[in-house]
């Protein structure tokens, strides 16, 4: 009995002392930590650089990582974390590295080294030996530190990464002395800007979109079209109109135009575009998970397009309003069928609002719907790519008389006869003159030469040579039979007793010194008065956008433009205005310019967009290129280049072409773009290939 007595005294004693201890050590541990670690791999592997997956589950917890932290796991493991921590999912999306450094052995080396082989040994000396400060070491420590067989050193001697295989974990990056390897995610690679840093080649620092141009070059001369075509829209949705449209300022940069004749950079890309579209399928276009905001697009040009693409990629809601029946801007009204066809046009339009982007068209903002509605219906940030639909007027006498126009007004009234609107008919005129040297003007004298007019002129106050249209475009209005009026300034349209207009008084002119933009200023010469006939004439000065909305609501007048009636950005980088959540891009931020502008300033915008979505700052991009060159890589000479000549632009015979409006520029057969790819020299910053049998 005494035995059983202290052993229920014991027991009751020493459950005490644990229930008094259970309280005094207890440890809680948060039950989404075990959550989190079911929903991993659980394979412990240490890739994601804790020590295993019960770590990295209480990092994520504690705020130390991100959901996507497994990289074992993927995606879809990564968005049910951030369910489980009720963050944006948009942050779950893959990682993936990506080598910057194209320079490896092409690189010259400024001294010999013998010492360990190892990259961060070598770069302790003066930088490592390569030339290019910034390039590739090329001792393969990236190599060795990736666990997934992943990267490879290629035989030109950087870094070159396997997709299919990487999972992101960064081992590569992190032991890079030089950093040219990135980890991003794809929302970080649609967001990735110029930086005057990186590694990029002329080409790239020069094109407005910044696309990287040596890269699709060599994925078409390896005969990935596909890649090449991801390649391009990762920065221009719009890669169909811009083979066509656009001007290529990169090909101006080229290094091979040093020496040589540039690389036909723009017909590749459309060759690379014009692949999709006819290869009877689309390629498919990855999103980021939807965050749950709402996006306003007032207005469907480039611009417009171009900012609702990048934002729908990155997870937002967006909704394109735009006052024309049918989206696509000034490259569908302003654009003429033989340059664009609107085929072409709306397959890629089309390939946008796929993702999912709503559409209102007919509809004009400060008429139909105001910011008041726009805020009302639950928008949290509205971009303005209003576009530059507003003619500029000559101020002479005469020219509202009967059969003038302008010439945003002349082309868009016959894109809509083509495409239905019979009440819009334009009659043509015999002899017909078009003020202007810009490509509105050639747009609208090649337009009338296929509509039958007689005689076409265009009436310059400066020479050729200052003209701002393209030189391709104004070489094929001459060879289309337009004739050209140089240093000629109206001074008065001529109407007849029933107002209609029947000739064109100019004064002769004479070029004196430069202007602000750099052109000489034409200077009138006196008594020199001089009358043609004409029974048509169009005003193609230019152009700027159209607020007219402002009058139109009470918070909007509040937003600030300039005397050219853009509308005011605060940074010309960020295109965010003075009302926080209102940002621009386009003609509407810049005037009337080139479409790859429009398509710039839309993704341009989207990033600060998403910076303001996200709760961020909207800031620039640090160390951002900008519109400019980085120092040191614009050569004026390119030792190792053999000339070899440049692929001809297929084109519709003149005799046939002004006779209709099919196509008349042509793709590049597939040969020609694999020779011409092969003209590429695949520059880097400072590296580049030579000709295979220079000296």
């Amino acid at each position: 009995m005494t035995a059983l007595l202290f052993m229920l005294l014991l027991g009751i004693v020493c459950g005490l002392i644990l229930s008094i201890a259970s309280k005094v050590f207890y440890v809680y541990e948060d039950p989404r930590i075990s959550a989190i670690e079911n929903l991993t791999a659980g394979a412990n592997c240490g890739g994601c650089g804790f020590a295993g997956c019960s770590a990295a589950a209480a990092a994520v917890v504690n705020g130390e990582a991100s959901p996507s932290v497994c990289i074992v796991a993927g995606a879809e493991a990564a968005s049910a974390i951030a369910a489980v921590m009720g963050v944006d999912p948009g942050t779950a999306e893959p990682i993936l590295s990506q080598n910057e450094c194209l320079g490896g052995n092409r690189a010259d080396d400024k001294y010999l080294y013998s010492g360990v082989s190892s990259c961060r040994a070598m770069t302790s000396f003066y930088g490592g030996k390569r030339v290019c400060s910034i390039g590739c070491i090329g001792l393969g420590d990236c190599v060795k530190a990736c666990k997934f067989d992943a990267l490879i050193l290629g035989t030109n001697g950087y870094p070159v990464v396997n997709e299919s295989k990487c999972v992101g974990c960064g081992a590569c990056r992190d032991i890079c002395p030089k950093n040219i390897i990135k980890i991003r995610t794809m929302s970080e690679r649609l967001l990735s800007f110029n930086q005057d840093d990186a590694a990029l080649a002329p080409c790239q620092q020069t094109c407005p979109a910044e696309i990287d141009i040596p890269r699709y070059i060599r994925q078409i001369k390896e005969g990935d079209y596909e890649g090449a075509v991801s390649t391009i829209r990762e920065r221009n949705p719009l890669l169909l109109s811009c083979g066509r449209v656009c001007p290529h300022p990169c090909e101006d940069k080229c290094r091979r135009g040093i020496e040589d004749e540039p690389v036909s950079i723009n017909q590749l890309k459309r060759f690379a575009a014009d692949y999709e579209m006819n290869s009877g399928k689309r390629l498919p276009i990855p999103c980021a998970p939807d965050t749950g905001k709402n996006v306003a697009v007032i207005g469907g040009g480039p611009a417009g397009l171009t900012c609702a693409y990048f934002l729908r990629r990155l997870g937002h809601a967006v909704t394109i309003f735009d006052m024309m029946p049918k989206l696509g801007g000034m490259i569908r009204y302003g654009i003429p069928e033989y340059r664009l066809p609107k085929k072409v046009l709306q397959w890629e339009i089309d390939g946008i609002l796929n993702l999912g982007i709503k559409t209102k068209t007919n509809v004009k903002f400060g008429y139909d719907f105001n910011l008041e509605s726009l805020v009302a219906s639950g928008f949290d940030a509205i971009f303005m790519g209003i576009g530059a639909w507003k003619d500029y007027n000559m101020k002479i006498e005469g020219e509202n008389l009967i059969n003038c126009y302008t010439g945003i007004d002349f082309l868009t009234k016959f894109a809509r006869t083509q495409q239905g609107d019979s009440d819009l008919q334009i009659p043509i005129g015999k002899k017909c003159a078009v003020v202007g040297g810009g490509n509105t003007a050639i747009d609208c004298v090649r337009t009338l030469i296929r509509l039958g007019a007689e005689e076409v002129s265009i009436v310059y106050r400066r020479t050729r040579k200052e003209m701002p249209a393209n030189l391709v475009e104004i070489e094929a209005a001459e060879h289309e039979g337009v004739k050209f009026q140089f240093l000629a300034a109206p001074n008065r349209v001529i109407g007849n007793q029933e107002g209609k207009v029947i000739g064109l008084e100019y004064l002769r002119m004479e070029l004196g010194q430069p202007d602000a933009s750099g052109r000489r200023r034409p200077v009138p010469v006196e008594g020199s008065e001089t009358i043609i006939d004409v029974d048509m004439l169009i005003t193609a000065i230019g152009q700027g956008p159209d607020v007219s909305f402002k009058e139109n609501g009470k918070r909007i007048a509040d937003l600030a433009t300039t005397r050219w009636d853009t509308i005011d950005a605060i940074n010309p980088e960020t295109l965010q205005t003075n009302i926080p959540y209102i940002f621009t891009g386009g003609d509407s931020a810049t005037g009337a310019s080139l479409v790859v502008e429009g398509i710039g300033g839309g993704r341009r915008a989207a990033r600060s967009i998403h910076q303001y979505l996200s709760g961020q700052p909207v800031i620039p991009v640090k160390n951002s290129l900008f519109k400019k060159n980085i120092d040191g890589t614009i050569f004026t000479s390119v030792p190792g280049v053999i000339k070899q000549k440049r692929a001809e632009m297929p084109e519709l015979p003149v005799d046939v072409r002004i006779k209709c409006f099919e196509e008349a520029d042509l793709v590049l057969e597939k040969e020609d773009a694999i020779r011409e790819s092969s003209r590429c020299m695949n520059c880097c910053r400072i590296c580049y290939d030579k000709d295979r049998n220079a000296a």
